[in-house]
């Protein structure tokens, strides 16, 4: 069983950075691939980033792209999303999730494990 606990969110302004953490019990934590998603009041959760086993490879949603970077610290079992420009459409419930798979994900049903999120609130 893998627990992921995200921290890290907060109010910011337009324009402004967050890092949000994600951290991860288990011993193999480096065999999984390390998703974000995020969710707005009404909406569905969409994708936002994915980092694959020892970070062969990210995937961004477009939206995010070239603002967003997602990494991860297998030695800490923490994968990280780093958020710049941010706008007011970022604001949302962010979400980190875990897949034992291979391969890029963007579905949230392809993923095994969730946290219970952590608040990202964009003021314009």
């Amino acid at each position: 069983q893998v627990q992921l606990v995200e921290s890290g969110g907060g109010l910011v302004q337009a324009g402004g950075s967050l890092r949000l953490s994600c951290a991860a019990s288990g011993r193999i934590f480096s065999s999984y691939g390390m998703g974000w998603f995020r969710q707005a009041p009404g909406k569905e959760r969409e994708f936002v980033a994915v980092i694959m086993r020892n970070s062969i490879s990210t995937y961004y949603a477009d939206s995010v792209k070239g603002r967003f970077t997602i990494s991860r610290d297998d030695a800490k079992n923490t994968v990280y999303l780093q958020m710049n420009s941010l706008k007011p459409e970022d604001t949302a419930v962010y979400y980190c999730a875990g897949k034992i798979s291979s391969g890029i994900a963007t579905m949230p049903r392809e993923y095994n494990y969730w946290g219970q999120g952590t608040q990202v609130t964009v003021s314009s």
